[in-house]
């Protein structure tokens, strides 16, 4: 009998809180992660992001061993000692790995219920971002500098890409506290300008493509997932 293959690491599986993370945030889990790769999340966000990656590695894992539980099952293997052996390992790690599938979605949810009640709350009077500030703050958060030209005195921003940003947007969105100089580096080297929180909260609400305030929540099935009940031995 050949020998167990590793789980691969593939593309983050799917799971059934998907739907909620993307009706609360107007985003695709997919677009979710660049963003979160990208900077451009705020604290609340980035938090929920990064317990859905662990919540996919399990269900990868999961899926991994229900494949390899089909593939034994498929009359491939002749049933001997060593299937049953090997069947009844498989088992075990299915059940490990589905416990800890639902430890991470426990984590999902609780990163997720704050943000659809603060999605849910009534929405305060709040300015709003225009398409030029999206476009510097999209840009900053990929890394910038603020430098002054040592002999025109003319100061100019520049960001990873090799554009520049107009310093009176810059110097708006700095008033607004959006972003935010390190003044500890002079000028002429270049002054790293960052998002502050409020900088990508206000970049990732500006951003969320129009989702009803309502989050539909599916009824729960007797033993659905995520709730995995111990195997009786």
């Amino acid at each position: 009998m050949p020998p167990e293959p590793a789980p691969a690491a593939g593309r983050r599986a799917v799971s059934p809180l998907d739907h909620r993370i993307e009706a609360v945030t107007g985003h695709d889990v997919d677009t979710l992660w660049a963003l979160r790769d990208r900077g451009v999340l705020d604290e609340p966000h980035a938090r929920l992001v990064d317990r859905h990656r662990e919540l996919a590695r399990a269900q990868t894992s999961v899926t991994f061993y229900l494949k390899l539980l089909n593939r034994l099952s498929s009359g491939e293997f002749p049933v001997d000692t060593a299937w049953f052996e090997r069947v009844d390992r498989a088992v075990d790690q299915m059940e490990e790995a589905a416990g800890e599938r639902d430890a991470a979605a426990r984590k999902v949810l609780a990163a997720l219920e704050p943000i659809e009640a603060a999605t849910a709350a009534p929405v305060r009077g709040e300015g709003t971002l225009t398409t030029e500030d999206q476009a510097a703050l999209l840009a900053i958060a990929g890394g910038a500098k603020l430098y002054e030209h040592l002999l025109t005195g003319r100061l100019s921003v520049t960001v990873a890409s090799g554009t520049r940003i107009p310093y009176a947007e810059v110097r708006k969105l700095e008033d607004a506290g959006l972003v935010v100089r390190d003044t500890g580096h002079p000028l002429h080297a270049g002054q790293p300008v960052a998002l502050t929180d409020a900088g990508r909260a206000a970049l990732f609400a500006a951003r969320r493509a129009p989702t009803t305030r309502q989050v539909t929540k599916p009824p729960a099935r007797p033993g659905a997932w995520p709730s995995t009940p111990a195997r009786r031995r």
